[in-house]
């Protein structure tokens, strides 16, 4: 049975050329913040993950211009290809994210724009996963909905859905999974109205890992 999101890789890797075409043609870039912000609990050279990572901009291109190093995954092909011909000395491997399990660690995690599209038990099912990706400390950042629900948006004339949990759960999880939050803002109006969640590790008692 079709569950809701399961189309999305599909939408994605067909609108993959259009949709960075018109990403490359804004002249804003209003995620330049919120990666500052992300950077800031980063150390030197950070080895981050990039979950949604799409074609490498803006986002990993920003972040490899700030000295760090980028595997991002993405459930699309073409993606993944267009990621690797902009940022060649990076790595990009095509992983749906529900499913990572890279054995290796990071000192940043980021699902930007990416993360909202999972329906609402996979966005539960994400937090052992960037717990089990994540050193000791790691960043976390991610963006979703401002309320529990469902929404239908539009990708290129044809519906692309999204799903959030409410702000209480996302807090729950991340603190059940050893992650505090540093920021969190429900309706960013600067970022495009977005809600983001920006996060740190940190270590939790042995019963609970």
């Amino acid at each position: 049975m079709s569950m809701p999101g399961d189309h999305i890789i599909e939408q994605y890797e067909k609108h993959a050329e259009t949709w960075v075409q018109a990403r490359l043609r804004e002249r804003s870039f209003p995620e330049k913040d919120w990666l500052d912000r992300f950077c800031a609990l980063l150390p030197s050279n950070a080895a981050i993950l990039d979950c949604g990572c799409g074609a490498g901009e803006p986002i990993a291109t920003y972040l490899t211009a700030q000295g760090h190093t980028v595997t991002g995954i993405d459930s699309s092909e073409t993606m993944v290809r267009m990621f690797r011909d902009r940022l060649p000395n990076q790595r990009a491997l095509v992983q749906d994210m529900r499913k990572l399990s890279l054995a290796e660690t990071f000192d940043g995690i980021l699902a930007w724009d990416s993360f909202f599209h999972l329906n609402p038990d996979d966005q539960r099912r994400m937090f052992p996963v960037f717990r089990a990706h994540a050193k000791p400390g790691a960043a976390l950042i991610f963006t979703s909905g401002s309320s529990h629900g469902e929404a239908i948006g539009v990708l290129q004339g044809e519906p692309l859905y999204h799903a959030s949990l409410d702000s209480a759960e996302y807090q729950i999880l991340l603190e059940d999974h050893g992650f505090h939050v540093t920021q969190n803002v429900v309706k960013d109006q600067n970022c495009g109205g977005r809600a983001i969640w920006l996060a740190q590790c940190i270590n939790l008692p042995a019963s609970n890992q």
